[in-house]
């Protein structure tokens, strides 16, 4: 209807209306473009509440480090381990159980978890299991840099040698769910692991249900889904699970898996879509967690000395860029029947693989590499002989246990 005497609005009104109704959408817009930057500058829930920024640690490059331990403890080592946590904070934690790569995954699969159930993951030690039950473990972090992966992550990742005083502490008692026994029917106890001794803790395992399965009802695998082992720390679906813990091995209590610290046997078979998922590039707890794990600054520098020295790269010279293969053969022996040469793959194999990688290197990033370094616990000298006509580097260890130590 056209503007005049005769339409609904007289113009004058319907100028009104329009001005008003402007004004209501660039109102709206404005508001929900706040709307917008408050949520995405919300804190983490896990950043500090407390204390000034003044008193936060400093990272290397001398900005706030929100993620530090300290924030998410009461102060140094304690002699029991709950007298160091916060009451309004909430923690998840596992032990390993396996060899040393296992072991890795298996912490990683931890820290994953952090993130479904907003808790703070506590990570445990590494055990000597390569390298022999008398060498003493190492701590995570003296492994893998912990403040960068926190930052990475947004989320705190606390240590329990930070937690509580492992020399001197007291036996703590603790409740944790069973999971092993839940996905396997071999053996009738949680999964076996040397990790609570070290820190000092008298477990009481509760057997979870078995609906934790990836796969139910299959004999064949052992994994657990992230989402069932996530749904077991909230409240509903843990009650609605309990059954009568098991004793503890020391003091001999029944107590059902705690509150506070969410405490799990063992979490290498676990994933979410299906089982040994981190062979793929959707694999959640890769994606989240492991691909920001990275080495100490003091271990790359000792790994590039290790490098430049088997170059022959001049000091002042960068070090080149290289590919690295490791081929593992002791062990595997025992899964080859009769002789290893048509079992181990050859070095021919392995070299058309190595150009493969660097023509990806060149297509992708645009990086040429002629560098490449081979280790292996293989003893052959014959075979070395074949790496080493690959014009192939390799690594001199017959000191670093001497001056590094065993680890």
């Amino acid at each position: 209807m056209p503007l005049g005497s005769d339409s609904l609005f007289p113009p004058v009104r319907r100028r009104s209306y329009v001005f008003i109704t402007c004004f209501v959408l660039v109102a709206v817009t404005f508001i929900s473009l706040l709307s917008s930057s408050v949520w995405n500058i919300r804190p983490s829930p896990y950043l500090p509440t407390g204390g000034s920024q003044e008193t936060w640690s400093q990272n290397p490059q001398g900005e706030h480090d929100p993620y530090h331990h300290q924030y998410f403890l009461k102060g140094p080592p304690t002699e029991r381990f709950r007298d160091n946590l916060l009451p309004n904070v909430k923690y998840i934690t596992s032990w390993i159980s396996a060899g040393w790569t296992n072991d890795v995954m298996t912490y990683i699969n931890l820290i994953y978890l952090g993130f479904l159930t907003n808790r703070v993951p506590i990570v445990g030690m590494f055990t000597p299991s390569h390298i022999g039950g008398h060498v003493p473990p190492i701590n995570f972090g003296d492994v893998f840099d912990v403040p960068r992966l926190a930052k990475a992550l947004r989320l705190p990742v606390v240590e329990w040698h930070q937690v509580k005083n492992l020399t001197h502490g007291d036996l703590d008692e603790l409740g944790c769910w069973n999971l092993w026994e839940a996905v396997q029917d071999r053996e009738h106890m949680a999964r076996r692991s040397s990790v609570p001794d070290l820190l000092k803790l008298d477990i009481s395992y509760t057997t979870a249900p078995t609906g934790i399965k990836l796969i139910p009802r299959y004999e064949h695998d052992q994994h657990a889904s992230f989402s069932s082992l996530a749904a077991l720390s909230f409240p509903e679906t843990r009650a609605e699970n309990l059954v009568e813990p098991r004793a503890s091995p020391y003091h001999a209590v029944k107590l059902p898996p705690d509150e506070q610290v969410l405490c799990y046997d063992y979490l290498y078979y676990v994933s979410a879509h299906q089982p040994f998922e981190f062979d793929f590039d959707f694999s959640p707890a890769w994606l989240f967690v492991g691909q920001h794990m990275h080495w100490t600054a003091e271990l790359e520098s000792i790994t590039d000395g290790y490098i430049r020295r088997a170059f022959g790269t001049q000091e002042g010279q960068p070090t080149p860029p290289w590919i690295s293969i490791h081929v593992r053969h002791g062990d595997f022996r025992n899964w080859c029947e009769g002789e290893t040469k048509d079992c181990f793959a050859p070095i021919s194999v392995i070299a058309r693989r190595v150009e493969e990688v660097k023509k990806e290197l060149l297509e992708r990033k645009g990086l040429t590499v002629d560098y490449v370094i081979m280790t292996s616990d293989e003893r052959d000298p014959k075979w070395w002989e074949e790496v080493t006509a690959q014009g192939w580097f390799g690594l001199d260890h017959s000191q670093t246990e001497e001056i590094y130590g065993p680890w």
